[in-house]
């Protein structure tokens, strides 16, 4: 039994269930012993790989477009790159060194900020970016950034943010609870909070018993923090990750440990717990700040924005080991059977910004 595990079950016999957020927030977040707070999650040797690590060719690219962002809003001196949730801070490292080649004066005149809450992560990324020519500045939270236009990437953000879900039972939606079962063990449960009909997506009205909604206002509330700001001042946003373009109903709450799917239950603060984000949710914040939204799919993004051409030129004079490992990255990052379809992409920026990669999107 975890640590964790148990700090939950005397919470919950002391002071009775606890919500799905209130889990999933322990579970990521605890000081002591959460997820991201003790453990090393990315990589081989970790639980997870994200695009980054996959492949360099995955920061060069929002490299790319970062500087397009930029030079879109006028090139602003002074104005802000940012990074949140930045992990190990393998993607901005990337980033900066192709931003380098690109337009040196980018590196120089822009403001990097990292926006990490982990103070072991940040040590990470220090030892990581503190050696290049743009010496980064953390932040602890985004209303913390200096007032200023704000160009902002985040891969993999949201889904670690606490969802709520709701359950359909006879009595109508209830908020679906962690209690503990008959041998004293953590259960799914449903609460007495009822759930605003206004709020179902379209496909609830006719659900069965034992359905699920998932609602994130969590999410939503970091969303319009980051859209309020470029709306105000100017900039762009860019957040990649895996979910879904029109709300339904559903469970996708999961939890990954070691490559593997885990049971959400077993092992609190030693799996990773996510779940699907509803991009069309975000997209509506950033449009109630009066900002245009744009969503596609990872694999339609990366290979608009020249994935097969930097594969091609990064393999031109290398062995046929080399070409064959740059054909699997390629494969993992926009095959339409891995992440390519699964990740998406949502953009948000001020009215009429034209933002690569060229191609119609929904």
């Amino acid at each position: 039994m975890t640590a964790l595990r148990q700090k939950l079950i005397r919470l919950i016999e002391a002071s009775g269930p606890i919500s799905v957020s209130e889990y999933m927030a322990a579970c990521l977040f605890d000081p002591q012993d959460g997820y991201y707070t003790s453990r090393e999650p990315f990589g081989a040797s970790g639980d997870f790989i994200t695009a980054p690590e996959i492949s360099q060719m995955f920061g060069e690219l929002l490299a790319v477009w970062t500087w397009s962002a930029w030079s879109a809003n006028g090139k602003p001196v002074p104005s802000i790159l940012a990074e949140i949730g930045p992990g190990r801070g393998t993607l901005m490292a990337d980033m900066l060194r192709t931003l380098g080649h690109l337009d040196p004066s980018f590196v120089t005149l822009t403001r990097v900020a990292m926006i990490e809450a982990s103070p072991r992560l940040t040590e990470i990324q220090r030892g990581k970016l503190e050696a290049g020519r743009a010496r980064p500045t953390w932040y602890r939270d985004i209303s913390d950034l200096p007032d200023l236009p704000l160009v902002i990437v985040g891969n993999e953000l949201f889904d670690a943010l606490p969802v709520r879900q709701f359950v359909k039972t006879p009595r109508g939606w209830r908020e679906r609870m962690v209690a503990l079962d008959d041998q004293g063990q953590l259960s799914f449960a449903a609460g007495m909070n009822g759930l605003d009909e206004a709020l179902l997506p379209a496909d609830a009205a006719d659900a069965p018993d034992g359905a699920i909604v998932e609602l994130a206002p969590a999410r939503e509330a970091l969303m319009d923090m980051i859209a309020a700001r470029i709306a105000k001042r100017g900039g762009a946003g860019i957040f990649i990750d895996y979910g879904h373009l029109q709300p339904g109903t559903g469970d996708t709450l999961q939890a990954m440990r070691a490559h593997q799917f885990d049971d959400v239950l077993a092992n609190p603060g030693e799996a990773d717990l996510t779940s699907h984000v509803d991009f069309a949710a975000l997209a509506a914040v950033a449009r109630a700040r009066g900002l245009e939204t744009r969503l596609m799919t990872q694999g339609d993004f990366l290979v608009g924005m020249g994935l097969l051409e930097r594969a091609g030129a990064l393999g031109a004079n290398c062995d046929a080991a080399t070409r064959e490992r740059l054909e699997g990255a390629v494969h993992r990052l926009a095959g339409p059977d891995a992440m390519g379809t699964l990740f998406k992409v949502l953009m948000i920026m001020p009215e009429g910004t034209a933002l690569p990669p060229d191609i119609a999107t929904d």
